[in-house]
């Protein structure tokens, strides 16, 4: 019986940590995602107002 319980609690501690890094890895992209945005905004802006020279 005690063998069962430590591998449930094994089992609910793995799955909480994948999980926590899955939320980690899709945070982190959509910081890139957004960081990208505004690079692209940036370059875009840039070049409009060069070419106008």
């Amino acid at each position: 019986m005690g063998r069962i319980l430590l591998i449930a609690l094994a089992v609910i501690v793995a799955l909480s940590l994948v999980g926590w890094l899955a939320g980690l890895v899709v945070g982190l992209l959509k910081l890139a995602l957004v960081a990208g945005v505004i690079l692209l905004g940036v370059v875009a802006v840039s070049k409009l107002f060069s070419s106008r020279r």
